[in-house]
């Protein structure tokens, strides 16, 4: 005969030859040719022999939580409100006590999450690994596929989903107005002159739908249009004709892509021609015709400047055989011309210079 004590917050469970007997609250106890195994009713139980030999004893029973759980569940284990462990597949048992236990069963075979479990209870540590989280920006859309079947059309915001065998494939679009860069087009001309063309074009994604579900690589599709657009116009010009046409050619090129763009999903805005870049031997003859036509220009300039001074010449010449008094005021202009050159005048000789120079500047 032994004395067994169970102080306040255990439990004992007595075996007689290794078969269940019975379980024994708090108080001191006397056993004869048993044993007695003691556990903390604070701690989760861990059953010493099958559990469902134990739960056979209604006061077993009725001192334990008994949590089963199944291979496409998980149970979130609350202890007074605080998230204390995710339970998976098996069965669970803890002791009643004076902590308040709280359980939440989720089902994790189906992607959604309809039970009411809160964002940062699903972003905690514990529960992380058994979601899948999708974040959708202000300015983009995505398309949801559920085993490569079309789901939904995801708008901005935070997307949570059960993490299982179900597969799941999200393709976003950034909604806001795009530029597309179409460089280095060689495209040779009606007259077979070999041109480089630099081009931009702006535009937005209207329907996510088209663009993804209907079209594959709707980028590089839209690409190519505008590069056929460009060869299909200047094709069919001379090199000429292309320069005096090159203000048309942005309207023509908008007009052409717009309605095949719209099956892509998207809507255009604005096209532009960068460059238009000469090969070397040809822009040598362009920059030769327009020196040549510089030089001609600066000619015809420089015959009418001539023209002009001659016949103003002329004029003038006129009205001084026709006015004596015309062209001795002429001739003083000259001679007061002559004059501002001169700082001091030296005169030798006999009095004739003096009546030459008389008679130069005193008028008759």
């Amino acid at each position: 005969m032994k004395r067994v004590t169970i102080n306040a917050y255990e439990r004992g469970l007595i075996f007689k030859n290794g078969v269940y007997q019975r379980m024994l609250m708090e108080g001191r106890h006397w056993l004869i040719n048993e044993d007695a195994q003691i556990y903390d009713i604070n701690k989760p139980f861990v059953a010493p022999i099958e559990l469902n030999i134990l739960l056979q004893d209604s006061d077993v029973r009725a001192a334990l939580h008994v949590v089963e759980v199944s291979e496409t569940e998980i149970v979130l284990h609350y202890e007074n409100g605080l998230l204390k462990q995710v339970l998976t597949a098996g069965r669970y048992t803890f002791w009643k006590n004076m902590i308040d236990y709280k359980f939440v069963r989720a089902d994790i075979s189906k992607i959604t999450i309809t039970e009411n479990i809160d964002r940062s209870t699903l972003s905690h540590r514990l529960v992380a690994p058994f979601v899948r989280t999708f974040n959708v920006e202000n300015y983009e859309q995505a398309v949801m596929l559920v085993d490569g079947k079309y789901a939904t059309t995801l708008y901005p915001g935070i997307y949570s989903w059960w993490r299982n065998n179900i597969s799941i494939a999200i393709s976003k679009i950034d909604m806001r107005q795009l530029q597309l860069e179409i460089n280095g087009q060689e495209i040779l001309t009606k007259d077979k002159a070999a041109l480089r063309i630099n081009a931009w074009a702006q535009y937005q994604v209207a329907d996510i739908n088209k663009a993804i579900l209907q079209n594959k690589e709707y980028e590089r599709q839209l690409y190519v249009l505008f590069q056929l657009a460009l060869r299909e116009y200047i094709a069919t010009l001379h090199f000429d004709e292309l320069l005096e046409k090159k203000d048309a050619l942005a309207p023509f090129i908008m007009k052409a892509v717009s309605d095949k763009a719209e099956n892509l999903g998207i809507t255009l805005h604005t096209f532009g021609i960068r460059d238009i870049i000469l090969p070397g031997d040809v822009k040598e003859i362009m920059n030769q015709v327009l020196v040549a036509e510089k030089k001609a220009q600066a000619n015809i300039i420089m015959r009418r400047e001539e023209t002009a001074s001659t016949r103003s010449l002329l004029n003038t010449a006129k009205l001084m055989e026709d006015n004596p008094m015309l062209f001795k005021l002429k001739e003083m202009e000259y001679v007061e011309k002559i004059a501002e050159k001169i700082n001091s005048i030296s005169l030798s000789g006999n009095g004739v210079l003096i009546d030459q120079l008389r008679q130069i500047f005193i008028p008759k």
